[in-house]
């Protein structure tokens, strides 16, 4: 399938970014697949059996130079941006009191000065082609809305995404950069994984948390990617159904 749209993905090595590069290549996009490793990049590339339209393009998003540079290389191969999904992530969990300097920037750099620096690399392209304009989708995750336990650097993170995503969303109207944000629960995935063991819960026990199959998230990534410019969906949530979101804590 062939459909002349092209699309930047982070974090495509693996879990959700992986899974969102396969189901664009698959439905007809050319890709950038934007991780720290070359490996898990040619990976997707491979498990997508579209290698063709795919390039590999290592990085670190907490560097602008690095971001400044693959967006170049992209835009350079691709001459047009059509999507962005902004889903680089890393995590840190413990007592608030005991993370370190390091570990806060280490989480802050990557999901909110990660997502900003390829945000900002994003408009310069979309705005200036013609046709004017493309859809960035954040990665905004549950805790964009409500904490885990022990959990302040990555919170802190996904609730600025939100913040991000509002701005974009108005600074993009004029440049026709529609953004909106998908919040992800307990997906089928390596981050989610230790939830069929049991996870902390805001009383202080361990309990199993129910998942949802990734095959779900896929449909619903496509059909917000897929989406013509002139509608925007602003923010989803999707979560197992029985997952302790409303209510939690």
């Amino acid at each position: 399938m062939e459909n002349n749209k092209y699309a930047i993905v982070t974090g495509a090595g693996s879990g959700i970014g992986r899974a969102a590069s396969i189901v664009l290549l698959k439905n007809g996009y050319k890709l950038a697949l934007i991780g720290r490793t070359r490996k898990t990049l040619e990976e997707t590339s491979s498990l997508s059996g579209m290698k063709g339209h795919t390039l590999v393009l290592p990085a670190d998003i907490t560097d602008a130079d690095q971001v400044s540079q693959v967006f170049k290389t992209a835009h350079h191969e691709f001459n047009r941006l059509d999507l962005l999904f902004n889903n680089a992530g890393t995590n840190v969990a413990g007592l608030l009191e005991d993370i370190t300097y390091t570990q806060w920037r280490s989480v802050i750099d990557t999901n909110l000065t990660g997502a900003f620096l390829c945000t900002q690399e994003a408009f310069k392209i979309m705005k200036s082609q013609n046709p004017q304009g493309g859809r960035i989708i954040n990665n905004g995750s549950i805790s964009a809305a409500v904490p885990r336990p022990d959990s302040a650097p990555y919170t802190c993170s996904k609730h600025a995404i939100t913040g991000l995503t509002r701005s974009t969303s108005l600074d993009g109207r004029k440049y026709n950069i529609a953004c909106g944000q998908i919040d992800i629960g307990n997906v089928e995935s390596t981050m989610a994984s230790k939830m069929k063991s049991g996870v902390k819960q805001a009383d202080g026990s361990n309990k199993i948390e129910p998942t949802f199959d990734l095959e779900h998230l896929n449909e619903v990534f496509l059909y917000l990617a897929s989406l013509p410019l002139s509608v925007n969906v602003q923010f989803m949530t999707i979560m197992a159904t029985k997952m302790p979101f409303i209510g939690r804590g």
